[in-house]
Formats: C-alpha cells, structure tokens, sequence
C-alpha cells in the first residue's frame, strides 16, 4: 500500500496532559520502518501546528473547552487528508481522541465508511451530556452529526451513519452517554461481551452488520488495552483487552480487505514506561497491515 503518515499532537480535547507527544513516541517506536518491512510504501506528511495549553487562556465555549483550537485542528486534519490520492491508506497519529472528528471525516473523502471505535469509552456525549466539557469524549457523537455543528460540519455533506460504527472494549460509560448509544442503534460491545463471547465472534457479527459497506476506518484508542499492556494513556480503565487480543481483532480486519484507514491516539509518554505503549500500538498497526507469525 501507499501509506501516509499525519500527526496531529494535540491534547486540547482531554483533561489531562501529555498525549501531544504521542505522535513523537509513535514515529521513535519505529512505525514507518515496521510499515516500509511489511513491503509498505510509506511518507510521512509531519504534524498540524497546535498550540500547546499554556499558551492559551483557558475557556469554555457552549460547554466546550477548547473549542476554537479543536475545531482548528480537526478542520486541517480534515483538509490534508480528504485530498489524498485514492489510493492512499492514512495513519493518523493522536493526539487525544477528539482529532478523529477530522481524521475519519477526511479519509472518508465523502464516501460511506463504517467505523470500527476500540476503545474503552463510547466517546458519544454531546456537550450537553458530557460531565466534563472535554471534547476527546465526543467525537463519535459529532461524526454521526449530534451535538455542536460547528464540531459537526467539519466535513461538508458527510456524517458516519450509526449503523455502520461498531465499538469493542467499552467498559467506561456515562449514564447519560449510554442512553445515546442505544438510541443511536450503534452496535457496542463492552468487555462482557469479548468475555462471553470472544474477538472472533465479535468480528463476525460486526462483519455481517457491516457487509453493505466496503470502506472501513479503524480507529484505535490505546486504552481498549489493559493498563498491564499499556499503561502509558491519559484515561485508564482496568480489565481492558489483552495484548493477544487487540493482535487477534487486526489481524482478522486485516483478512478482511477492507479496512481504508487508521487512527493510532491517546499514547501518553508521560505516564508510559520506556515507550512501551507506542511500541505496542505499532505492533497493532502492523498487525493490521499485514505482519503475521507465519
């Protein structure tokens, strides 16, 4: 494949510092020479210049924190990426999760794309849901055209349509966000599920519910993963998937074809050891684009 590289350090959209330098930890973890060995063609597009917090005075807009400067950046990640050759799998590297509301919308290029959310927490508040105001817990809400429609329009004429997003490894809910989803009709499987039922029926069933759509965007939260396997994320939440599991769940996207595009967000480095988390979500990336024990 022909792959390009975006990274968009920013962590504006979450409460807590650090995640900005996850982009840097990602690109020392090696990724583009574990991509170039796989066979992969690979460049490197650099960073989206955000503007760090303390250069800021703090404010809340309609509830948002940070709103201008997210939209800022959403809206340039949303503009390199929608006009990349056809033929191009983007990475985008976070960053906090809220640079999704630019990331998906671009590499969908207007075209119907379902999403594959893994993450420990839906991200479907709105602003008025929402106990903190941070955006990174709202992106899937804005892509499917809820909540602010500023945050919303980002990509003109396109939404995610709820039938076509699936979430793996929920286990951080909001009361109000969990009306949301099962409102949306989004199809959500918490930790229980992957217990009961395992990786590989639940990518079955997601494969079925998505066999109209050709287009898939994986985006992937570090967090989805334990804090043992990953313990350098802004948001941890015990009992996640397993190192093996996150592996089995790209590989099997990975047979399938069909996946388009990556998100790689929520690495950070501050609260990691030795850059083990990047590490790992490279090893996810190349699981996803090819690499096998065999």
């Amino acid at each position: 494949m022909n792959i390009s590289i975006l990274g968009i350090p920013m962590d504006l959209g979450a409460g807590r510092r650090g995640v900005d330098m996850g982009a840097s930890a990602l690109r020392n973890a090696q990724l583009a020479y574990h991509l170039r060995e796989l066979g992969h063609t690979v460049s490197d597009l650099g960073d989206i210049h955000i503007p760090i917090p303390e250069s800021l005075d703090k404010y809340e807009d309609q509830g948002l924190t940070f709103l201008e400067q997210v939209l800022a950046a959403c809206s340039s990640a949303y503009q390199q990426l929608s006009v990349l050759p056809a033929n191009t799998f983007p990475i985008a590297l976070g960053g906090d999760h809220s640079v999704s509301m630019g990331t998906v919308a671009g590499a969908a290029q207007g075209k119907r794309t379902g999403i594959i959310w893994v993450d420990a927490h839906a991200d479907f508040n709105t602003p008025e849901s929402s106990p903190s105001g941070n955006i990174h817990g709202m992106p899937v809400a804005h892509l499917t055209g809820l909540g602010d429609p500023r945050l919303s329009g980002i990509a003109p004429n396109w939404h995610a349509r709820p039938e076509d997003i699936a979430m793996i490894g929920l286990r951080s809910v909001d009361a109000h966000e969990r009306e949301l989803v099962r409102e949306a009709g989004i199809a959500a499987y918490t930790m229980k599920d992957v217990d009961q039922k395992g990786i590989t029926y639940l990518y079955e069933e997601i494969m079925e519910r998505m066999s109209h759509v050709e287009r898939l965007h994986v985006s992937y939260d570090a967090d989805a993963l334990d804090p043992s396997v990953c313990p350098g994320v802004g948001t941890p939440v015990p009992g996640g998937l397993t190192y093996r599991e996150g592996h089995l769940l790209m590989e099997l996207l990975s047979e399938s074809g069909r996946v388009t595009s990556l998100d790689l967000v929520e690495v950070n480095p501050v609260l990691d050891v030795r850059n083990h988390t990047a590490e790992v979500m490279v090893g996810m990336a190349a699981s996803l684009l090819g690499q096998r024990i065999l």
